[in-house]
C-alpha cells in the first residue's frame, strides 16, 4: 500500500468539484460553499442529482462488464474523488476476488478518505496515489502504480465524470491517448462525460457557476466525447446516454429522460 502524506489544509473559501459531486450524491463530506455552488447548479440543472446517479450506475456495470466479460483484471481509475460505495474494487472484487485497483486524485480532501479505498480482498490489491491527470506521465511513473498493476497485461482505465474539467486548452484527448499508449492489447476505456447536447441554455449556465467558483468546465457533444476513443473497439451500444449503457433494468416510469441524465458513456478495447 501507498504511503499516504499528511493531508495539506483543505480550502473551504470555495467550492470543489469532487465535494459538490459529494453533494449530488448525498453524500456528507462537503462545506457550506460547496453546498451553496451546488444548489446554485441544481436551480439551473434539476437534473443532476440524476445525472451523478447514473454516472455512479454506469461505472458499477461498466466495471461488472469488464471483469465478467473481457477478462479485466486490473482497473486505474483516475479523478477518484470522495470515496461513494460500492467503489470500484468492489464491484471488480465481488467478480473477480485477485482484482487490483488504483486510484489517482490530487484532492487533499480524496487524500483524507483513502483508507476507504483501500480495504481490498486477501486476493486482490487496492492502493490509492496522489496524482494529477494533467501530467499522465508523473502519474504512470509513480512507484505505487507498479507495485499493484502489471502494465503487461490488459488495465481498464476508468475516467468517470472527470475530462470535462479538463478544457481543450489542456489538451484532455493528448491525455487520454498518452495513458492508453501505455496500456497493452485488451485493455480498456470507460469514460463518462456530461453534455450541453439535450438543452444547451441550461448548460451554458452550469458552466458559468463552475467557471465562477474557480473551476473551468468545459461540457462537450457526443462527436466531441467520441474522439476519446479513436482507435478503440467501442462495446455496444457504443457512445450513449448513461442509463442507456447497457441497463440492468427495463425502461420503466420512472426511467430518466435523456435531458435529465445528460451524459455520454462508453467502452472501448485497445486492439
Amino acid at each position: 500500500m501507498s504511503n499516504i502524506h499528511a493531508v495539506r489544509d483543505l480550502d473551504t473559501s470555495r467550492p470543489h468539484s469532487a465535494r459538490m459531486y459529494d453533494y449530488y450524491l448525498g453524500g456528507k463530506d462537503h462545506f457550506p460553499v460547496d453546498k451553496q455552488a451546488a444548489e446554485a447548479v441544481a436551480d439551473a440543472y434539476p437534473g443532476i442529482f440524476t445525472c451523478a446517479r447514473e454516472n455512479r450506475a454506469f461505472m458499477h456495470r461498466a466495471t461488472r462488464v469488464l471483469a465478467q466479460e473481457h477478462g479485466i483484471r486490473q482497473w486505474l481509475d483516475i479523478g477518484t474523488g470522495i470515496p461513494t460505495e460500492p467503489n470500484v474494487h468492489q464491484v471488480a472484487q465481488s467478480v473477480v476476488p485477485e482484482a487490483r485497483v488504483v486510484y489517482a486524485d490530487n484532492d487533499p480532501l480524496v487524500l483524507k478518505y483513502a483508507e476507504r479505498l483501500m480495504r481490498s480482498t486477501p486476493q486482490g490489491r487496492t492502493t490509492y496515489i496522489e496524482a494529477d491527470v494533467n501530467d499522465p506521465d508523473s502519474l504512470l511513473t509513480a512507484p505505487e502504480l507498479a507495485e499493484v498493476l502489471d502494465l503487461s497485461q490488459p488495465v481498464a482505465l476508468s475516467l468517470n465524470a472527470l475530462m470535462h474539467f479538463i478544457t481543450d486548452a489542456g489538451d484532455p484527448y493528448g491525455i487520454v491517448t498518452r495513458i492508453m499508449a501505455a496500456l497493452p492489447s485488451g485493455s480498456a476505456l470507460a469514460l463518462s462525460h456530461c453534455t450541453p447536447d439535450f438543452d444547451p441554455p441550461t448548460w451554458e449556465k452550469v458552466t458559468d457557476i463552475y467557471t465562477r467558483s474557480g473551476t473551468p468546465v468545459q461540457f462537450r457533444s457526443q462527436n466531441d466525447v467520441a474522439r476519446f476513443f479513436e482507435g478503440l473497439r467501442l462495446l455496444d451500444p457504443g457512445i450513449t446516454v448513461g442509463h442507456r449503457w447497457r441497463p440492468t433494468h427495463p425502461a420503466g416510469p420512472e426511467t430518466p429522460t435523456d435531458a435529465q441524465v445528460s451524459l455520454w458513456a462508453g467502452v472501448g478495447i485497445k486492439p
